[in-house]
């Protein structure tokens, strides 16, 4: 692992924008398909790469959208399979390794095989204390700001900053400080909206298979130059 010991300031809560694996592999003559399942394979060594980085808390992924419903169904039953692959392959790992799984979304609308396995990994974990992975399935920015609006009504409580960060998806998360999207893309797409008020952006060209501790350093060596104000001087 680089020495992130050198790097004056780390972020606490650091999330990312998977994008580019399509790309990534029809680029490479590939069937596009595939780039989803390495893609996964970025996914568990990054993951195992932020582990060993011990100030950094939580670490979200957007791994599912509301909007990719609109995608073919051959292309949604081919994601339901890697991530069912996944969250299969990873569970005793994480169980292991003391990093708590969090699948944030309405998951309600997955077929019963994948929720199932979402449930058990989040219930085997739940206790860890390690890294915090909140893995975004089935979920928006906008929906989440609306869901926890409509808790907080349904509870008879205020509507505040502090009641509404408590009863998002990501909860108790902090705010996101650095967000990441590879592949080229330069817009946020109604992740964590919320959370990332505040939140430093990073994009990067290299698609999301690629990214790996090289490109992470990278990443948290520009975080580490940031000025970070929070609306002040």
């Amino acid at each position: 692992m680089f020495n992130v010991k050198k790097l004056t300031t780390l972020p606490t809560h650091i999330a990312f924008i998977m994008d580019g694996n399509r790309r990534w592999a029809v680029e490479r003559g590939l069937n596009k398909m595939l780039g989803h399942r390495q893609g996964a394979v970025a996914l568990k060594n990054l993951i195992l790469d932020l582990y060993e980085i011990k100030d950094i808390k939580y670490a979200s992924f957007f791994a599912f959208s509301t909007e990719n419903w609109k995608r073919s169904e051959e292309e949604i039953d081919y994601l339901f399979d890697v991530v069912y692959d996944f969250v299969d392959e990873t569970e005793k790992l994480f169980e292991n390794k003391d990093i708590k799984l969090v699948c944030m979304g309405d998951l309600s609308k997955f077929p019963q095989k994948l929720q199932d396995i979402m449930h058990r990994a989040m219930e085997k974990t739940k206790n860890n204390s390690g890294l915090v992975v909140n893995m975004a399935m089935n979920y928006g920015g906008r929906d989440d700001i609306v869901c926890a609006v409509n808790k907080i009504l349904q509870e008879g409580k205020d509507v505040s900053v502090q009641t509404i960060s408590s009863h998002l998806y990501s909860a108790p998360s902090p705010d996101i400080d650095l967000l990441i999207r590879t592949s080229g893309e330069m817009r946020v797409s109604n992740f964590m909206l919320f959370q990332m008020a505040y939140s430093e952006l990073y994009f990067t060209k290299t698609y999301w298979p690629d990214f790996d501790k090289k490109q992470l350093y990278k990443a948290l060596k520009e975080f580490s130059k940031r000025n970070r104000r929070f609306g002040g001087k």
